[in-house]
């Protein structure tokens, strides 16, 4: 009995283990993985358009991203998808192949240039409803700090009824 015992309790500790390990980085996912959770579970998606050799971008993974507010904020409310703007592969989205388009020495990829509205700015957050409608792409290197109201704003849905302006004011007081 106290061989089962203790088998258990091993298990017990290493399945709670995972699950905190999990708590301390954001999960993030391809388009098609989230795509795949949101056919199920049907969440609002932040993607994250990145480009290999954007140093902002980097910065933004290294710091904010990493930030145990940011990623508590990202995992409750968000599937978090890192979408490459210069992207090779082709993906296919509500019956349409979004695909990379050449342009010079790089080009751009069709699904995050629809995403940031052709406004090719890295990095660039994008904020999607459960419906993949589009609620808002927020361009630019992000601190901790200014993040974590406007993932609070876009997650609890309070964007739908306050202002940006009287949510912040009045945001963690």
């Amino acid at each position: 009995m106290k061989k089962y015992l203790a088998i258990f309790v091993f298990f017990l500790f290493t399945g709670l283990a995972a699950n905190a390990q999990t708590a301390d980085k954001i999960t993030w996912l391809s388009w098609d993985e989230a795509a795949l959770k949101m056919e199920k579970a049907p969440k609002k998606l932040l993607v994250d358009v990145y480009t290999d050799w954007c140093g902002w971008c980097k910065r933004m993974d290294a710091t904010t991203m990493v930030d145990p507010e940011v990623i508590k904020l990202v995992n409750q409310y968000f599937y978090a998808v890192k979408l490459d703007g210069e992207g090779k592969k082709d993906i296919l989205f509500k019956g349409r192949t979004f695909k990379f388009v050449a342009q010079g020495t790089r080009g751009y990829h069709e699904l995050p240039a629809e995403l940031m509205g052709g406004k090719m700015s890295y990095p660039t957050i994008v904020y999607l409803n459960e419906k993949f409608e589009i609620i808002q792409a927020v361009p630019g290197y992000q601190t901790a700090v200014d993040i974590q109201p406007i993932l609070a704003y876009f997650g609890s849905n309070a964007f739908t009824t306050k202002t940006w302006d009287d949510f912040k004011a009045g945001y963690g007081k």
